[in-house]
């Protein structure tokens, strides 16, 4: 039985409401998932299937997008500057050869400390100061700053005690006084008690043939550096699925997988960072959006082990994954297959969210339809 679409387009958007339909008739009958985007601060497109509106889910990686949101809004402010060596505000971090690497080399995962030898306890992936303790005395993998790999786990750590050494408040505290709270966002690095009803636990989805033999020919070995990225090496390996699903990483927020949200809540995110919503300024100066979308890390990703890019913590969303938005566009995909962005030229705010952990993760293939659809949309109005 099809899941019933619910919600509303503006005008001039009946395209993305049909595609998402067509979308969610090929899917499984227990689909869930949320689909919100907003064109120059307006909210275009709000629906759902097989859940309500106000659900919220695990959004992994696409938590990434507001902890270097919060950095842009320091380095705007002046209270960071990215060409200053970490240790200026982190002293400590200099052990084992890391001092000379800089801030803006961090953000663009370049730093080399992916993770630790002998991998973290569930307590240290939640809380991200215990984290930066352990990453400080880390010999990193490669020499910082001459090549690039995906910091799972660990670069909201990283960047977030760079944020605390110089606000003295946690990355999580000036996110929700300057982010979430003002526009009050579905978008939670740290979830309140009283939204845990809200919550929709993470489920997986079983892989195809194909899925499965791509995944059992990647080197699977648990001191492989993607293993030690992904906490594989510890004395009880990280089930990445299950991570939102935990009680301690919902109520911390970890910076960089720990966020609970809506489709509303990413795009609203995002809306607020390149627009005027609700009569309030954009969060972020176009120069602002401009230097974080600057690629900064093009090319073979030594934990991924292929092509990736990378702006200054946001990933490079036209070059990564949908190659029809505009150079330059922010944002963040997770691994349950969420995706969120901001295309400051086309003015688009896009969030995606589901309940099914798609085999291996990442975002979810049916992204590049929808936002493909809403781009059209929006360039046509």
């Amino acid at each position: 039985m099809t899941q019933e679409i619910h919600g509303t387009v503006a005008d001039g958007f009946q395209a993305v409401r049909a595609e998402f339909a067509a979308f969610v008739a090929g899917e499984r009958p227990d689909y869930e998932g949320q689909l919100c985007a907003y064109v120059h601060g307006r909210k275009v497109v709000d629906l759902w299937a097989g859940t309500d509106a106000d659900a919220l889910y695990g959004v992994f990686s696409s938590t990434k997008g507001a902890a270097h949101l919060v950095v842009a809004l320091l380095v705007q402010d002046g209270t960071l500057e990215l060409d200053r060596k970490v240790t200026y505000y982190w002293p400590e971090f200099a052990a084992e050869g890391k001092g000379q690497l800089t801030l803006r080399e961090l953000l663009a995962h370049r730093a080399g400390v992916v993770g630790t030898d002998s991998g973290f306890t569930l307590a240290e992936l939640a809380d991200d100061r215990l984290l930066a303790e352990r990453l400080a005395d880390q010999r990193p993998f490669w020499r910082p700053g001459t090549a690039f790999g995906y910091h799972a786990l660990v670069i909201g750590a990283l960047a977030g005690e760079v944020v605390r050494r110089a606000t003295g408040r946690t990355l999580q505290e000036v996110y929700e006084e300057r982010v979430r709270a003002p526009y009050g966002l579905d978008f939670f690095m740290g979830l309140p008690a009283p939204q845990e009803p809200r919550f929709r636990s993470t489920q997986p989805m079983a892989p195809t043939p194909e899925q499965r033999a791509l995944f059992d020919a990647a080197p699977a070995g648990p001191h492989t550096l993607a293993s030690i990225a992904f906490n594989r090496n510890a004395a009880e390996p990280t089930d990445l699925e299950s991570l939102p699903n935990l009680p301690l990483v919902r109520a911390k927020g970890p910076a960089s997988v720990g966020g609970v949200a809506s489709a509303r809540g990413l795009a609203g995110m995002y809306a607020a960072a390149i627009s005027e919503v609700d009569e309030k300024a954009p969060l972020l100066k176009p120069d602002t959006v401009a230097e974080f979308g600057q690629l900064h890390s093009v090319g073979y990703d030594l934990v991924a082990r292929a092509h990736k890019s990378f702006g200054l913590g946001f990933q490079a969303t036209a070059d990564t994954w949908h190659p029809f938005l505009g150079a330059g566009t922010i944002g963040h995909s997770g691994a349950a297959g969420s995706q969120a962005f901001a295309d400051p030229r086309s003015g688009l705010a896009y969030g995606y969210t589901r309940r099914r952990f798609a085999f291996p993760g990442g975002a979810a293939p049916e992204n590049d339809r929808l936002a493909r659809a809403i781009h059209r949309a929006a360039l046509a109005l």
